[in-house]
Order: C-alpha cells, then sequence, then structure tokens
C-alpha cells in the first residue's frame, strides 16, 4: 500500500512539474475536435518527464555574444538520451546556428528570451528536403526535426530566423530612407530594383523555372548558390505528436512553420509574424499533414497564412499523401496575402478541414482557394463559419484555378487572360479538383471585390454552399465555371456595377 501510495505521489508531482511548461490542456483540444463538422480523431497532447536540463549548465551564453548552438544540442541530446524531459532556456539573448530537436523533449522558453539564429551561411548543411512542394536541396532549418515523436517547444520567448539577411527585396516595397539604410546594412547587390543578399543568389533566381527552386543538375553548383537556399525558421519532417505553444516565431528566411508528413500537431497561442513585405514569409504552411489543431494564434506575415499544402504536381502526386483531419480556431490575421488558404501546391489531396472563428484584418484576399493545370489533387470537404475580414484590397473570399504564381493583385489582365484563353486540356490525373465546400456565417466590411470564383472549363468548382454572408464591397461577386452552387442569405452592398454575375458558364445554381 506503501508502495503505491509513493507511486501515485511521484506520478503526480511528474505531472505538476511538467504542467509548468505548458497551458494548454487535453479538454482544450478535446472541444475543438469534438466540435468539427467531420469524424475528427482525437489529437492527444504529448507528455514528458519531469526532469530539466538548462542549457546555461552546458555553457550557453545568455548574452548573445557567442555562438550557443553547441550547448544547447548537447542538453537536448543528453535529454533525449536519459527518456525525455525539459530542455529550458532562460531570460536572456542567444545567438545559435540550427537546433534540432529530438524525440521526448520539450524545449521551453522563459518569458525575456530571445534566440536570434545566425546569418553565417557556414552554419547551415545543404541537405535533400521539399520546398514548395517538390523535392530539392535547401540550407538545414534554424528548427529542425526528423521522424521524431512526442516534442513540444512551448513557453514565452522569441525565436528569430534572421530573415532579412537572406530574402530577396523588392525596392517598391520599401520607402527610400528604408531602403538606402537597408543596402548600408546588408550590402550585397541590386539587379532590376530587386536586392539579394550576393551574385550567387541572382545566379541561383536564373536557374529557376517555376518560383523559387532552382533546377540544377550538377550537384557540384550548389554550393556556389548557397545564399539563395533560403531555409523555413521550423521544418519538421515525419514527425508525431507535437505541440507549439506560446510563443513567438518571426523574421524567418523563407516560410515561417513547414510541418510536413506529420501526425497529431498541435499550434496554440502562437505569435507569428514577418515583415509585411517579407518574399515567401508564409506564416504556416501544414503540408502532407493529418490531425491538426490551429488556435488561438496570431499572425502578422508577408505572404499566405494559414496554409493547406500537399506537395506540387508529379512530385506531390507521387507522395501521395493529404492533408486531412485539420481545425483552426479563433485566430486572427493582421497581413497576409491570404487570411486561410487552399493551395496552390496541393496535388496529395487536401480534405476534412474546419476554420471557425477567425479574423482577417487588411490580408490581400480573406478566404483563398488557388490552383492551376498540372497540379492535379482534391480539395473537398472544407468547412468554413463565423469569419470577419475587414479592409482587404482584393477578394472576400476567391476560388482561382488559374493561379499564375503571383499574388493577388500582382498579375496584369493580359497575363490571366492568355492562359483562361488556352484550349482547355482532357481531363487527367493533372487536373486539380475543388469540391464539396461550405462557407457560412462570414462578414466583410471594406473589400474590393466581395466574390470571385474562376473554375477550369474541364474541371468546374463543384457544390460549394454559401449561407448567411454579408460584405460591404466595391465590386460584387462574379461566379464562372461552377457547378452546383447553393447561395443561401447571402447579401453584397457594392458601389460598382452588379452585386450578382453569374457568367453563361455556371450550372445548377440554387438562390434562397
Amino acid at each position: 500500500m506503501r508502495k503505491l501510495t509513493f507511486l501515485l505521489l511521484a506520478a503526480a508531482l511528474v505531472s505538476a512539474c511538467s504542467a509548468e511548461y505548458q497551458t494548454t490542456k487535453q479538454g482544450d483540444i478535446d472541444a475543438l475536435t469534438k466540435a468539427a463538422s467531420f469524424e475528427m480523431p482525437q489529437v492527444k497532447l504529448p507528455s514528458f518527464p519531469g526532469r530539466t536540463y538548462d542549457v546555461l549548465a552546458y555553457g550557453a551564453d545568455p548574452t548573445g555574444v557567442n555562438l550557443s548552438t553547441e550547448a544547447i544540442q548537447q542538453a537536448i541530446d543528453a535529454c533525449t538520451q536519459a527518456g525525455g524531459g525539459t530542455v529550458i532556456i532562460p531570460e536572456g539573448l542567444y545567438t545559435t546556428g540550427p537546433i534540432t530537436l529530438k524525440s521526448n523533449v520539450r524545449l521551453y522558453t522563459e518569458k525575456n528570451c530571445f534566440v536570434q539564429f545566425t546569418h553565417d551561411l557556414d552554419q547551415y548543411e545543404i541537405y535533400d528536403t521539399w520546398f514548395e512542394g517538390i523535392p530539392t536541396k535547401r540550407c538545414n532549418s534554424p528548427l529542425n526535426a526528423f521522424n521524431a515523436e512526442n516534442i513540444a517547444i512551448t513557453g514565452h520567448g522569441t525565436f528569430n530566423g534572421n530573415g532579412d539577411w537572406w530574402r530577396p527585396l523588392k525596392k517598391n516595397k520599401m520607402a527610400p530612407a528604408q531602403w538606402k539604410k537597408h543596402l548600408k546594412e546588408k550590402g550585397g547587390v541590386v539587379v532590376n530594383d530587386v536586392w539579394y543578399p550576393d551574385e550567387a543568389s541572382v545566379l541561383a533566381q536564373s536557374y529557376c523555372e517555376d518560383q523559387n527552386v532552382p533546377v540544377i543538375t550538377d550537384d557540384s553548383l550548389w554550393n556556389e548558390v548557397k545564399s539563395f537556399l533560403r531555409p523555413v525558421l521550423l521544418h519538421f519532417v515525419g514527425c508525431k505528436n507535437i505541440l507549439l505553444e506560446g510563443v513567438t516565431f518571426e523574421n524567418s528566411p523563407a516560410w515561417n512553420l513547414h510541418p510536413m508528413c506529420c501526425e497529431n500537431l498541435i499550434m496554440r497561442d502562437l505569435n507569428v509574424r514577418n515583415p509585411w513585405y517579407s518574399q515567401n514569409g508564409d506564416g504556416v504552411d501544414v503540408e502532407s499533414c493529418k490531425n491538426v489543431v490551429i488556435s488561438r494564434c496570431s499572425f502578422d506575415v508577408g505572404d499566405d497564412a494559414i496554409c493547406m499544402k500537399s506537395g506540387k504536381n508529379k512530385p506531390g502526386r507521387d507522395r501521395g499523401i493529404p492533408t486531412e483531419n485539420v481545425v483552426v480556431d479563433d485566430c486572427v490575421v493582421y497581413h497576409g496575402h491570404g487570411g486561410f488558404v487552399c493551395g496552390s501546391e496541393m496535388s496529395g489531396g487536401i480534405k476534412n478541414v474546419q476554420v471557425s472563428n477567425n479574423l482577417y484584418i487588411g490580408t490581400d484576399v480573406g478566404l483563398r482557394f488557388k490552383s492551376t493545370r498540372g497540379r492535379g489533387g482534391i480539395v473537398e470537404n472544407i468547412y468554413i463559419n463565423h469569419v470577419n475580414m475587414v479592409n482587404i484590397p482584393n477578394e472576400g473570399l476567391l476560388f482561382d484555378l488559374f493561379y499564375g504564381g503571383k499574388g493577388a493583385g500582382e498579375e496584369t489582365e493580359e497575363e490571366l487572360a492568355a492562359r483562361m484563353n488556352a484550349e482547355a486540356p482532357e481531363v487527367s490525373e493533372e487536373t486539380p479538383a475543388f469540391r464539396n465546400i461550405v462557407i457560412e456565417d462570414v462578414k466583410g466590411a471594406n473589400i474590393q471585390r466581395a466574390i470571385y470564383f474562376n473554375g477550369l472549363p474541364e474541371m468546374k468548382i463543384q457544390n460549394v454552399t454559401l449561407t448567411n454572408i454579408i460584405m460591404n464591397a466595391t465590386e460584387g461577386a462574379l461566379f464562372r465555371q461552377t457547378n452546383g452552387l447553393i447561395i443561401n442569405n447571402v447579401h453584397i452592398h457594392c458601389t460598382k456595377g452588379e452585386a450578382f454575375s453569374l457568367a453563361p458558364t455556371v450550372e445548377n445554381v440554387k438562390i434562397n
């Protein structure tokens, strides 16, 4: 009896110690998953033994003068080798190279803790990975994990990716004084009013045939263009049972958070931010993951904010892993190319996603669905409700199946017309499909165009239901290439043109 009492007491002490380093409870997550409009599996919180490892004991420098890479990594390695626990980064300023999280380790940052990743290229190895949906090589990510289980990053600190040293910068996105200051501090080269960190980055850009992945067949050239191989700030691959809670992720070289092929992932109470001008400065890109909860997070970024992906074109279809079972609740986006986004890399499919109680303030587009010919893949069973948006310079709700790789509003009418007027191909595995989508209880104010649907003639947008929507916009709603559209209690107040315009290519419409 005394032995049982001792074991119960020890378990309680471990639990209490563990709970000290996170605030999210299992009941919080269960309430969100049970409210989903589809059958959502339970997403369990990771748990950790009561052991703690302070990085200062391993030689970390809290003044930021010296690199703390080795000390932080040694603490993580010791923790996982002992069976797991919590690695603590106390308050202070830390400079470090890339850090690899290991199984059964929680990385906890105290209040007033700032971790900045060095821009010294020598600290980053080039390795095989994926970016923008296809296999390529990049510099290893500042925060990374591979096939790890039961991992977490929690606390109150800030992780800064030092992205201003990596990212190309367009002159037209800066005030003259800011532009001058950037050139003075960072050096680099300017080509066609775009700043690059060095000539190698310019060379790599010339190798890119599609967006930002260079096509290089001679492996010896990768090191020559290393500065162009911008890493995402956090890259978790093939991991299970993950918690990201409370911390700030900012100033990423490329995307901010990129979980790929992960399972049971919780992101809660995060502050994710990038400068509004940051090239490819996405907030979170959930790629080929399942059982995901994103809750009470704040995004203020330079590209898409909350984005679902699953690989691009044939590589994505060959991988064949969809993003599925995702709940996004109680999030706010202050800036981004899109508030909530599906695509354009969706070749492995996206299904069973619920977005609720979101607020978008000044995003380029509110709800953004995008793809193009060649992707293949199916986006289906998407449920969106109780979303408010304001000060949207483009569309409040956008389905764009002629996406050309540019941000909303950046493509000319001539460029879009050329692609739309091209001869429609036969339906094949390369044809993307968007279907079975329910959007309800949405309010929007000060929007340029309320709604725009532009499907493919060979694969129209299918079975979309819009219910209880109020949009105050300059332009109304325009629907093209859509089949099976239900409009219930939708009110659009526009100052220019018709509130609703249905092209002849729209079929099976019900308006109530």
